[in-house]
């Protein structure tokens, strides 16, 4: 049950959204833009970065919603996703994606944590300044949404369906 009165009963950060319509667009065009903006990350490796960082936070849902919209934007590839929620060092990635993927674990353990020798690897894999900077602020972004979800104890499906209908949903029609 949510720590708050929301004003319907959409699971998730949408209910949270409701709750405080001005901030909840401004949270919304802040996910479009990360997650469907330019960038020369594909929307799918962007999705998955804001599932691998929800998953380390433990947030069900938007681990759950954001790994679904990666499978359905990387060809239905739920294994993969899953693979990478599971054990990153044997999960089938390119070089590039497993680098950019501990970049965001490190920020997701905190901004501090980020060292020039894990930029360099990011680089070193194919990254260049606008990619690095790009999972870095995906990362920050869902460890923020992550906490907004977890903080305020928002609804969270149990089944799986429920996370591939949303993933169905975002995968399609983005986050405005």
């Amino acid at each position: 049950m949510p720590h708050i009165a929301l004003p319907n009963d959409d699971p998730g950060i949408r209910g949270l959204l409701a709750a405080k319509p001005a901030s909840g667009l401004r949270l919304s065009e802040l996910a479009e833009q990360l997650l469907r903006g330019d960038s020369p990350l594909g929307v799918g490796e962007r999705e998955l970065i804001a599932a691998y960082v929800s998953s380390l936070n433990r947030t069900r849902y938007c681990a759950g919603a954001h790994g679904a919209t990666a499978a359905h934007r990387l060809d239905g590839d739920f294994a993969l996703v899953a693979a990478v929620q599971d054990d990153l060092d044997t999960a089938p990635v390119s070089d590039l994606m497993r680098a950019l993927l501990r970049l965001a674990a490190k920020v997701a353990d905190s901004g501090l944590s980020v060292t020039p020798e894990d930029v360099a690897a990011a680089k070193a894999a194919g990254a260049d300044d606008e990619t690095v900077h790009d999972t870095v602020l995906i990362a920050a972004a869902f460890c923020m949404y992550n906490r907004y979800v977890d903080g305020l104890a928002a609804l969270t499906p149990e089944d799986p369906a429920a996370y591939r209908a949303i993933g169905a949903h975002l995968a399609t029609n983005g986050y405005l």
